[in-house]
């Protein structure tokens, strides 16, 4: 078996022949969004930010999340203790980059402290025993804390920081040396989770410029194709819960159907498809996202059981164990965010905004101090289990990640002008692309209401376009600018509205916000009600009669369903409410009904301190003339 030098020197030759290198540091490829300067949220989307940030983030005990990596505790040989600070870390570099808060600052500033008082002259920052080390969680955690420091330099520039993520890149590359050259051999699912080191490793190399680090990323690559390895590209057309045979035992280094470990690696590798602008990396994770999406994510916008893939979207109306565990569904949104970031296309603003709404707020609780471990459709949220003894499991440190990582790509800058993604009440600070600051203020309820309006702020005149996304279930959408309308608007795209803007313009949208109804199934066939992004569901809350009643939506010809807003006197965490027309199952010759049932938004349903029961997905009554 050849050892990493060698295999890192014939990767980079291999690299250096197809023209890639990048010594420079530039990246090949440019992303065609960039992040807002500054945003203020308010309403909805605020209050859920603000309760993270008050009842998780800054309630964590930070010292207890260090402890793990002390020299005196460095005995474990299979956990992931390690992986906590990074999760959590990484989630307050968000939120501070949302919400400039001294407290949260103050937060990083000892988070960082502490960790590299752990580090060893040898560079590791890690909790396993030395004569442990590469193996289970160890090269994972190692990833989580490399993501933080650079999360932490990218806010301070602190190049003791930087350094401090070097020598743990450095010291990796050495531990696998001394071994025997192999990462995709190391820990569980045929080396995916040791292997999403790809994506600190690429971020590493841009801040740095040293080619050490883009050889270490494309040996990566070369291993995933291997025999031991997990295919990530010449199978990119597989389905992804057909990569591999099920394995004798489900948590293995043979499983392949890993979700999250599958999908941080995809992340990596459009790290380094920005580094290099190999076409193959860019198409393999296309390729993998769009089969995702075919086969795997249901109706809230997230997917897996016991935590993989296992072709769930065909049969997403029964009942699931382990379903939609919180850190597939943040790393769905991320992975869907980087190729929005990449590629400025509707699709991925389409897809986020479903699975941000349904599946993320749903797993988090009322006021953000918890995170569900796993999010049903039909059933209860409950809480998952402590791991590690570390007082949290890996979803509730993971949850905030995607919570913070959508505000700054509501409204983004492109070289065109503007592109606005996402709506919610706030303003969005950008610059124009003659550098003026642009101020996109929106003023919305929205997801209550589909009615938006901006108000354009900007220095002085300037031609340039504005993007707006016009969601694919938004089928009769109005648009205006200045009062004038802008026609065409086809769903599933942006509209460019190009013109010269000034301060005082108005842009007015109207969305299509009719309850639609969704089925599925062949021979249990379900029905749900969907509104805007947000998916409504059955709560034991407002049904006396229980939810296992058989109702029949009362839709149109065209699948849509009257909806009728109940406002909500109860809460104060921005339910939604309506009333629904429903025919029951009936014992006599005509029907009975409609009547009216209460449904309410996913992400409140079932979230509250009764556990109560919640249905998204209603049984529809099987004929023997139906088709299946």
């Amino acid at each position: 078996m050849r050892n990493l030098k060698t295999l890192c020197l014939l990767g980079c030759t291999l690299f250096c022949v197809n023209g890639y290198a990048q010594t420079s540091g530039k990246p090949a490829v440019n992303d065609a969004l960039r992040p807002a300067i500054e945003v203020h949220l308010n309403g909805y989307l605020a209050d859920k930010l603000n309760g993270s940030i008050e009842n998780r983030l800054l309630a964590q005990d930070v010292d207890r999340l260090i402890a793990p990596f002390k020299l005196e505790n460095r005995t474990e040989t299979s956990l992931w203790q390690s992986e906590f600070w990074g999760k959590w870390f990484t989630s307050v570099a968000l939120a501070y980059k949302y919400k400039p808060d001294p407290r949260l600052k103050a937060t990083l500033d000892h988070a960082v402290t502490g960790l590299l008082a752990t580090q060893t002259p040898d560079g590791y920052i890690g909790n396993y025993a030395e004569t442990h080390r590469l193996e289970g969680w160890d090269i994972w955690g190692r990833k989580y804390c490399m993501l933080g420091l650079l999360a932490y330099y990218d806010i301070t520039q602190d190049k003791k920081v930087l350094n401090a993520a070097t020598r743990v890149a450095d010291n990796l590359i050495d531990d696998l040396k001394k071994k025997d050259g192999i990462i995709v051999t190391k820990g569980n699912y045929r080396g995916m989770a040791a292997s999403s080191v790809l994506e600190p490793i690429c971020l590493l190399y841009n801040r740095t410029t040293n080619k050490k680090y883009l050889d270490f990323a494309l040996e990566i690559v070369r291993q995933w194709e291997t025999s031991e390895g997990p295919h990530l590209i010449s199978k990119a057309n597989t389905n992804v819960a057909e990569r591999f045979p099920k394995p004798k035992n489900w948590y293995s280094p043979e499983q392949g159907q890993k979700a999250y470990e599958m999908m941080s690696c995809y992340e990596g590798l459009l790290e380094l498809y920005r580094i290099t602008g190999n076409e193959t990396y860019k198409k393999a994770v296309e390729d993998t996202w769009a089969n995702i999406k075919k086969t795997e994510i249901d109706i809230a916008g997230s997917g897996a059981s016991t935590e993989m893939w296992f072709g769930g979207k065909a049969i997403e109306n029964t009942p699931i164990n382990h379903f939609q565990e919180t850190c597939v569904t943040v790393t769905w949104l991320k992975f869907t965010q980087q190729l929005l970031r990449l590629t400025g296309e509707a699709k991925y603003a389409d897809e986020a905004e479903r699975t941000y709404y349904n599946a993320l707020l749903g797993a988090m609780s009322d006021h953000g101090a918890t995170w569900a471990k796993y999010t049903p459709l039909n059933g209860q949220r409950l809480p998952g289990s402590e791991q590690c003894g570390m007082g949290l499991n890996c979803c509730i440190a993971s949850g905030p990640r995607g919570l913070f990582a959508v505000p700054l790509f509501m409204v983004m800058e492109r070289q065109e002008g503007i592109q606005v993604n996402y709506f919610a009440d706030g303003t969005f600070r950008l610059k124009s692309p003659k550098g003026q600051t642009i101020s996109l203020t929106q003023h919305t309820i929205y997801p209550k209401s589909g009615a938006i309006e901006i108000d354009v702020e900007m220095p002085k005149q300037e031609d340039m376009e504005i993007a707006i996304r016009i969601p694919a279930w938004s089928k009769n959408t109005q648009l205006s600018v200045n009062g004038e309308a802008v026609i065409n608007l086809q769903p599933g795209t942006y509209v460019n509205v190009k013109r010269s803007w000034e301060t005082g313009d108005k842009i007015a949208l109207q969305l299509d916000m009719r309850g639609r109804v969704v089925k599925t199934g062949k021979a249990i066939q379900s029905a749900a009600i969907v509104r805007g992004p947000i998916v409504l569901a059955r709560d034991t809350r407002f049904e006396n009669a229980g939810i296992a009643a058989v109702l029949k939506p009362v839709a149109d010809k065209d699948g849509y369903i009257d909806l009728t807003e109940i406002p909500d006197k109860t809460t104060d965490n921005g339910m939604m409410l309506f009333k629904a027309n429903f025919i029951p199952e009936s014992y006599t010759e005509v029907p009975k009904g409609p009547i009216a049932i209460t449904l309410c938004d996913y992400a409140s349903a079932g979230n509250d301190s009764t556990n109560s029961f919640f249905a998204v997905w209603s049984a529809q009554l099987f004929h023997p003339s139906d088709e299946y």
